[in-house]
């Protein structure tokens, strides 16, 4: 049975974006941690929000061409599907929030908030992902 769960390509497909996604992750923080590094200790505070932005993007232009090219496959518009990708990764963040929302008064603001929240955001970005930006033809 596992055998069989293990051939379906779908499920080949959510292991290898889930790989890009903690190799994204690795991006992500080891960009932020060389800024935050070179940002001088007094404006660490202040310039917080730029290195997290330009690091959390380089970890999902990281991800959109590693999920382009080896988990999906893709041969479509690179440009159109970037934009879906962007797309797909705010509206994860927004089910994340809303679930996070949800949770707090049962589960608190920890990490099992954090870890439904997250799980919830990964199904969503892997199947819109699958089913729209990287479709088909």
């Amino acid at each position: 049975m596992v055998r069989t769960i293990v051939r379906r390509r779908g499920v080949r497909q959510f292991v290898k974006f889930g790989i890009v996604g903690a190799s994204g992750l690795i991006v992500n923080l080891a960009l932020f941690t060389i800024l935050q590094h070179f940002t001088p200790l007094a404006e660490q505070k202040a310039r917080f929000l730029l290195n997290y932005s330009i690091s959390f993007l380089s970890g999902g232009v990281s991800n959109y061409f590693l999920n382009r090219i080896w988990t999906f496959k893709s041969t479509g518009h690179a440009l159109k599907q970037g934009f879906q990708f962007i797309s797909v990764s705010l509206l994860a963040l927004g089910v994340g929030l809303i679930v996070s929302k949800l949770l707090v008064p049962s589960l608190g603001p920890g990490h099992r908030t954090w870890l439904a929240a997250t799980l919830s955001g990964i199904v969503v970005n892997f199947f819109v992902n699958k089913y729209w930006t990287f479709k088909e033809p």
